[in-house]
């Protein structure tokens, strides 16, 4: 399912709606060219689960930890900067990937997606509509549980 959003404070309301959908353990893969919003849904993401400190991309430092109110956990990992899934793993990227009492969001997944293959993995892609303007690619199954319980202000459905 495909859900245009109009700004980044609405692709964020998204990320809040969608963290209610996802369950620790869980593994999101966040796809995207650079600067088309996957941080910027990390950030809805992370609020929705009651998270108050400030997110940001972990580009620099591969992961970001964040305890969330109920003592769980949200990792937000970066794979830009790996080289190849042997670094990933040196890394130590499979701690991360397979903890059941987080949610993984991962930035450039396709730089380790023989590591994601075993994890219950949601795909998420973001593109550019234009300076503003966003399209989020949902699994369909997740798209359906977003609009059950609704969508924010300055998003809509542009393919079910």
């Amino acid at each position: 399912m495909k859900i245009e959003s109009q700004c980044d404070a609405t692709t964020q309301a998204i990320g809040e709606k969608l963290a209610k959908l996802f369950q620790y353990g869980q593994v999101v893969a966040l796809h995207g060219n650079l600067g088309a919003g996957k941080t910027v849904l990390s950030r809805g993401i992370a609020r929705g689960l009651g998270i108050t400190e400030p997110v940001t991309s972990p580009t620099f430092t591969v992961a970001q930890e964040y305890k969330t109110p109920d003592g769980h956990w949200l990792y937000h990992l970066d794979m830009y900067r790996i080289d190849d899934e042997m670094a990933a793993i040196a890394f130590g990227v499979e701690d991360y990937l397979t903890n059941r009492n987080a949610i993984a969001l991962v930035e450039w997944p396709e730089r380790i997606s023989r590591l994601l293959g075993g994890n219950s993995c949601i795909v998420v892609t973001i593109s550019h509509l234009d300076e503003e303007t966003r399209e989020l690619d949902l699994p369909d199954a997740l798209g359906e549980k977003l609009l059950q319980i609704g969508l924010p202000e300055g998003a809509r459905v542009i393919e079910p």
